[in-house]
């Protein structure tokens, strides 16, 4: 039995090398002119109610988003439709979320203002600098994610977790811990 080659979607969740010239790149790039498109719109919205918000962010993130979300443009993303929203989700103002590698925030997540979410990194051997390499983030129920903190690729805060403000987290968070600085580092058990 023969199998389908892979799609270059497939290739960057499973956290690939993905090149400018991928024959399948323009695919990919389909999605972050849609991303632009949508996220200028969302940005420029007079918000009248979340309903209406909720409705671009859901079309952006390619699936409905649950009536519990409330998010508070501007936000910012380079794709959108590796983002996953759980019930009761708030996220603040002027946040990134670069979700090639999936985003996903579970339950009753609570993420501040200036929040970076970055699931791509690019490889570090010059000759393939330009493409990217992407790994997962993922909050668990009931993470709250502070002021400014920037989360890279491949981590995962553990449930109920709390990351302070300015924080940079570079390893995963276990559940019920606070953590703190640059890099995050474990200050509190809860």
């Amino acid at each position: 039995m023969e199998t389908q080659p892979r799609t270059i979607f497939e290739r960057e969740l499973a956290g690939e090398l993905i090149s400018l010239d991928d024959p399948e790149y323009p695919q990919i790039y389909a999605i972050i002119r849609k991303a632009i498109r949508l996220t200028s719109q969302l940005n420029a919205m007079e918000v009248e109610d979340n309903a209406q918000v909720n409705r671009v962010f859901s079309e952006l993130i390619n699936q409905p988003v649950d009536d519990s979300f409330f998010f508070i443009p501007p936000f910012y993303t380079d794709f959108g439709h590796n983002i996953r929203i759980g019930k009761n989700v708030f996220v603040n103002h002027a946040c990134t979320f670069m979700d090639r590698g999936g985003i996903t925030l579970e339950d009753d997540v609570l993420v501040g203002p200036k929040v970076n979410l970055i699931t791509s990194n690019h490889p570090t051997e010059p000759g393939q600098r330009r493409g990217t390499v992407s790994k997962p983030i993922v909050l668990k129920r009931g993470a709250w994610i502070g002021a400014n903190v920037t989360v890279m690729p491949g981590v995962t805060i553990g449930e109920n977790a709390i990351v302070g403000a300015g924080a940079v987290v570079t390893k995963d968070v276990a559940a019920n811990m606070i953590v703190a600085g640059v890099p995050a580092r474990v200050v509190k058990h809860l």
